[in-house]
């Protein structure tokens, strides 16, 4: 559904509220099937209209359509319905979707929502919620089907006809032992087309693609990539299965990964909240201390300057020539960095990588660095009549800039890599902001080694 017709629904919605025609409200809300496209539509309508529009939804429905509404929206409901209405609301919800709104609603709303819940789930809700943040374990879900290795097959099946309902999954089963370890797995295609007197023992997989419950998100999305699997098993570290990970959860993980990484590349505080949802000064507070420190550290390059002013003095024609070594020192550097932060981020290079992947870059280098100083070296004589001194000092700076910015970008994500920090915040910004300053260093060194003073 496109964002003119979400308009088009509320626009519809508000005005039958206005005339008074719940009947044909309710059934117009009730025509609607795809529950993603609910909870956009009554997102952005008024407090009170939203309210009544939600109320309108069968109670699993609106069960669903809160699972995919964002927390403020979800906040707003929760603080305008009754307790009960909350509890039929989160009881409805999957295991693993009720974990991931407890952990972000604030405590006293967590308080009234355990306060209705049986003792057992109460104690499975709060050891879920002590998963560390982003670990796998705060993310599984307990609606899997198990099966027993004495099974035979025709059991299986009618074990899953029976609690099939009510997981989160039922294509991929899996095998425990009396222990609750897990030691196989088997798809519910194996089971539909086996001789139903086989034993599952005979016919599981016990090769298992597991995380630990304390692997963080990152790292279990890595794996959902590398094998393809819609679920991955969760086990602790005695290797019992405690849950598992749906392909549909990794896959809003992954965005918020990649959505976080492009906030980092671009010098913002990553946020959370979609950007119509925050204030001009929640933008300004995620931007303002990143461009606090670049513009800082951008001074060290005005003390370069300053630094060889008597260099141009004598050669004022030097100057003209500063904005295109440092733009073109800023660019390589900012293509290498982008490539090696996302061959990090994707697993197609490792820290073991490290040297391959400078060597490589420097030899990249070598070869743009070459045709961009060859060139330029070409325009300043034959088109800037520039002299011929003057012209071999800028190519070979030109050459010797593009080979250490190539290096510098490869090398600086691989170095903040191996100090346990993310590499996405040595993205162009930074990257630039330390090649401007080396570049200067470079330049105005062979020029007072070139130049008579």
């Amino acid at each position: 559904m496109e964002y003119q017709e979400y308009k088009e629904y509320r626009d519809y919605f508000k005005s039958l509220i206005e005339k008074k025609e719940l009947k044909e409200l309710k059934e117009s809300v009730s025509e609607l099937s795809n529950v993603v496209d609910i909870a956009e539509i009554i997102e952005d309508m008024e407090d009170k209209d939203m309210l009544l529009v939600f109320r309108m939804l069968p109670k699993d429905k609106s069960a669903e359509v809160f699972s995919y509404m964002e927390l403020n929206d979800q906040l707003r409901i929760v603080n305008s319905i009754t307790d009960k209405e909350l509890s039929e609301i989160i009881d409805e919800l999957y295991f693993d979707d009720r974990i991931d709104i407890l952990e972000e609603m604030p405590a006293n709303v967590v308080t009234k929502v355990l306060k209705g819940t049986p003792v057992n789930e109460r104690k499975l809700i709060n050891e879920f919620l002590r998963y560390p943040e982003n670990s796998a374990g705060s993310l599984m879900t307990i609606e899997y089907v198990v099966l027993k290795p004495e099974m035979t097959v025709k059991e299986a099946l009618d074990h899953i006809k029976e609690v099939g309902m009510d997981k989160e999954t039922i294509y991929t089963c899996y095998v425990e032992n009396e222990y609750k370890m897990l030691i196989g797995f088997v798809s519910l295609r194996t089971l539909v087309v086996s001789d139903e007197s086989k034993k599952i023992k005979d016919i599981m997989i016990e090769d298992v693609v597991s995380v630990n419950t304390l692997e963080d998100q990152e790292e279990v999305a890595d794996a959902f990539v590398k094998y393809g699997y819609i679920a991955l098993p969760v086990v602790d570290g005695e290797y019992r299965l405690c849950g598992i990970i749906t392909f549909d959860d990794i896959m809003d993980i992954v965005e918020s990964e990649a959505t976080e990484d492009f906030h980092k590349m671009a010098a913002i505080n990553p946020s959370e909240d979609e950007y119509l949802d925050q204030t001009p000064w929640q933008l300004s507070k995620n931007r303002i201390p990143w461009l606090l420190i670049l513009m800082i550290s951008a001074t060290f390059t005005g003390g370069i300057i300053n630094r060889y002013n008597y260099i141009l003095v004598e050669y004022m024609i030097l100057n003209s020539f500063v904005p295109m070594m440092t733009d073109t020192g800023g660019n390589s550097g900012s293509q290498s960095s982008t490539i090696v932060i996302r061959a990090l981020a994707t697993g197609e290079i490792g820290l073991s990588d490290a040297m391959r992947v400078m060597f490589k870059e420097v030899k990249v280098g070598i070869i743009c660095g070459g045709i961009l100083s060859f060139v330029n070296f070409l325009r300043l004589i034959f088109i800037a009549n520039i002299d011929r001194t003057i012209a071999v000092l800028v190519s070979i700076t030109m050459f010797i800039t593009v080979v250490l910015s190539k290096f510098l970008g490869a090398a600086l994500p691989m170095l903040v890599k191996r100090m346990n920090l993310d590499p996405a915040i040595m993205a162009s910004a930074l990257i630039t902001t330390i090649i401007d300053s080396v570049v200067l260093l470079i330049y105005f060194g062979l020029a007072a080694s070139f130049l008579p003073l």
